[in-house]
């Protein structure tokens, strides 16, 4: 087999055609509706996950076998049938109308091989290795990995993209923030940081970073609200790589949009990472689902840092009991009792299944089971503290059925 010539195809509103419904062209076709193409798959039958890509409207069902003249004004073809003569009968048709043709069955008699790609930022990377997929998709990973990590020049000054990035660090265990999130740290020039963000991850930031603690800037949370913002704004209007890492995801009770609103008024670009809320992760990692079939149909998440007889409060705490699905409170340890006392009153059942979940991801998590009338007592005699995640349910029930087993409880 001689040497390829590895190219980079403009697919866009061009029509390619693919021949064959199975489990190749499943895995092909994201990544050519993704390129914008215009894609004719020919098949009497397709799997029901290309079934479900039907809603794409660049993507076309035909329902049948390939036949004779199927390839006219086509630029790219993708044959993965089954059928050696089906294979070898699109392959002529496209040598004859000079189609680059790609075959899943027998690579040595195609005229385009099919890379294996993966993309950084607007870096494509594909990787061709004399016929071995394995080791093709082993090369790219590792490039991917150093692009990430910084290790193949992320950082340089031509890759960098300046301006205010709100990234949601998880849940709090390290390794549970976005690729993209991590990335971004690894490129940063200042770094603003809740908190609640990942601690580790600030001890790998490069020493020329800037780092602002935002729990170490001016109390009261006006002030401190003001002096984030004008860190986001003034580090961005000076071209820098500003990360703004919070915990959970940036819009889901953390002022996110608070900051993003203030970049837009300075005229900073800045956009949004978002990242593992932790009223969904936190209780998963506890073995506890939020959702779970024939137990509840919906989950609730409400913040709990005012209680319910506070005038500020803008949640209807009796609308809350009377549902019966799952309800997630974050920031409700100090208002616990004030809270169960109010579902309760309210029509939520006191014998309702309740938990709270401690440092949730880390090796101190701690989980807490007891009733919608008893966790708030429970947590105390525990010495429960924030930040803590309460889970009131029947889905806490569920949980006790299976428990990770490498999971701190």
């Amino acid at each position: 087999m001689t040497d390829q010539y590895l190219s980079g195809l403009v697919l866009t509103g061009r029509r390619v055609v693919v021949v064959g419904g199975g489990g190749v062209a499943q895995r092909r076709l994201p990544r050519l509706l993704e390129s914008g193409a215009e894609v004719d798959l020919i098949s009497p039958s397709i799997t029901p996950t290309i079934e479900g890509l039907l809603a794409n409207s660049s993507l076309r069902w035909v329902e049948r076998g390939y036949a004779a003249g199927d390839l006219e004004n086509a630029w790219y073809v993708v044959v993965a049938t089954d059928d050696p003569v089906v294979n070898d009968e699109v392959s002529r048709e496209a040598e004859e109308r000079r189609i680059f043709c790609v075959r899943s069955d027998d690579r040595s008699r195609a005229t385009a091989w099919t890379p294996a790609s993966g993309q950084h930022d607007n870096v494509t990377i594909g990787v061709l290795g004399g016929g071995d997929h394995r080791r093709s998709a082993a090369v790219r990973d590792a490039i991917l990995e150093g692009l990430r990590t910084g290790e193949l020049g992320a950082r340089d000054a031509a890759g960098k993209r300046p301006g205010v990035y709100l990234v949601g660090g998880g849940p709090g265990d390290p390794d549970l923030i976005t690729v993209r999130g991590r990335r971004l740290l690894a490129e940063a020039d200042v770094v603003v940081a809740d908190r609640l963000a990942p601690q580790q991850l600030l001890d790998e930031l490069s020493p020329d970073v800037e780092l602002f603690d935002a729990a170490k800037l001016p109390r009261g949370r006006s002030a401190q609200q003001e002096e984030i913002n004008r860190i986001l704004v003034e580090g961005g209007r000076a071209g820098k790589v500003v990360v703004r890492l919070k915990g959970g995801d940036p819009y889901v009770f953390g002022r996110g949009f608070e900051e993003a609103l203030a970049c837009a008024e300075a005229g900073v670009p800045w956009t949004v990472v978002p990242g593992i809320t932790s009223s969904i992760s936190v209780p998963a990692v506890a073995g506890i689902p939020v959702t779970h079939r024939g137990v509840t149909h919906e989950f609730t998440v409400v913040s709990g840092h005012i209680p319910p007889s506070h005038p500020d409060s803008l949640v209807n705490w009796d609308a809350l009991a009377q549902l019966s699905g799952t309800l997630v409170l974050l920031m409700a340890v100090e208002n616990l009792p004030a809270i169960t006392e109010r579902l309760i009153a309210s029509g939520r059942p006191a014998d309702t299944p309740a938990a709270a979940i401690a440092d949730g991801t880390l090796p101190s998590q701690h989980r807490v089971t007891a009733t919608l009338a008893t966790i708030a007592e429970a947590i105390r005699a525990e010495g429960v503290g924030a930040p803590a995640i309460v889970v009131i349910g029947n889905v806490v029930d569920v949980a006790a059925t299976a428990r990770p087993e490498d999971t701190p409880q």
